[in-house]
């Protein structure tokens, strides 16, 4: 099988199990753990903060940021399809007690002016805002980028009104390799930021919260709450460091691979490209094949290649390191068949 569901798939490298073999650990509940420490510095230092926190996954670094900057009946302005909104079962109702003001977006992006306007006034009527959430790269909108001077002009708003920003940073690394700047760069436009080391980056496991070190002390605390304190986690966090310090500068070429394949399918009669590929994830309407998205990823399942249904008829697909040229090349091929279609 070709797996083009999501870049989550992908499979730790020789590299990665060879660190994780020989990470040299300790309990981190006491801050013992050698290689979890030197993680949480290098990612520190990459995003240009203060400090960082390992976390399990990227929605539990998404949660601990939210309960971090904020207390219950709360608001937190959003994107209407951002991620923390629409993937995360909730969870900043139900753990943070706060309520979301979404806000439409182009391509993910929110409008500064509107963002604003959304801003809570004095008023007993109202919950204070207590944080507003970008998304970069932004999953909905097609893993679309969001440029720094809309990032910039709402953390200057945010500022203003004494508004902590967090960035939903899963694909950051995407994002700074599409613009070619550095992480910290992105970063920079923000009070906290998550990033995940198990999509892109293919670490089997883990995300970084970074933030100031007062930040990331209460951001601790709230880790142990929700059972994130994780004991010799060394053996994960040192795959990694690998992804770090390894794995940021191919990124690239997942996207020439999305560009690439989304010029084949584009090129085949009765599928349409619906998204701006600026990273890795393309999208495609299959309406005119006369199926749905759910009988297009079925059919084409049997023919070798894994996707994903994003819509009634939007099929996504997301290239990454575990996926060839050679392998792309084939899906296309397929992708003909599905589509009733011979090259």
């Amino acid at each position: 099988m070709t797996d083009l569901r999501s870049d989550t798939v992908t499979k730790p490298t020789e590299e990665m199990r060879k660190a994780a073999y020989e990470a040299e650990v300790g309990d981190d509940v006491y801050g013992e753990d050698p290689s979890i420490n030197k993680l949480e510095e290098t990612a520190a230092e990459v995003l240009g903060k203060e400090a960082a926190l390992f976390v399990t996954s990227g929605t539990q670094g998404n949660q601990i940021a939210i309960l971090t900057h904020c207390r219950p009946g709360n608001e937190i302005i959003l994107e209407a399809e951002s991620h923390i909104f629409y993937y995360e079962s909730g969870a900043s109702s139900a753990f943070a007690g706060v309520q979301t003001r979404t806000q439409n977006g182009i391509r993910g992006a929110m409008n500064p002016s509107e963002v604003e306007y959304a801003i809570r006034g004095e008023d007993q009527h109202y919950p204070e805002t207590g944080l507003i959430c970008l998304e970069n790269t932004h999953n909905r909108a097609g893993g679309a980028v969001i440029p720094i001077d809309n990032m910039e002009e709402i953390y200057r708003i945010a500022k203003t009104n004494n508004i902590p920003v967090h960035i939903d940073g899963a694909r950051l690394f995407n994002a700074a390799a599409a613009l070619n700047l550095p992480a910290s760069e992105m970063a920079n436009h923000c009070d906290t930021v998550q990033v995940c080391l198990s999509k892109g980056l293919g670490a089997p496991v883990g995300s970084i919260l970074a933030g100031s070190r007062e930040f990331i002390a209460a951001a601790r605390k709230w880790r142990k709450r929700l059972g994130g304190g994780l004991r010799q986690a060394g053996i994960i966090a040192a795959p990694g460091i690998v992804a770090l310090t390894n794995m940021r500068e191919r990124l690239a070429e997942d996207h020439e691979n999305a560009q690439y394949l989304a010029q084949q399918l584009g090129q085949i009669k009765g599928i349409e490209i619906v998204n701006q590929v600026d990273t890795n994830i393309i999208v495609a309407d299959v309406k005119n094949l006369k199926m749905n998205s759910s009988e297009f990823v079925e059919k084409l399942k049997a023919e070798g290649v894994l996707s994903g249904t994003f819509g009634p008829s939007y099929v996504r697909f997301v290239t990454h390191y575990d996926v060839t040229k050679k392998q792309l090349e084939d899906a296309v091929i397929a992708i003909h068949r599905t589509a009733g279609q011979m090259i």
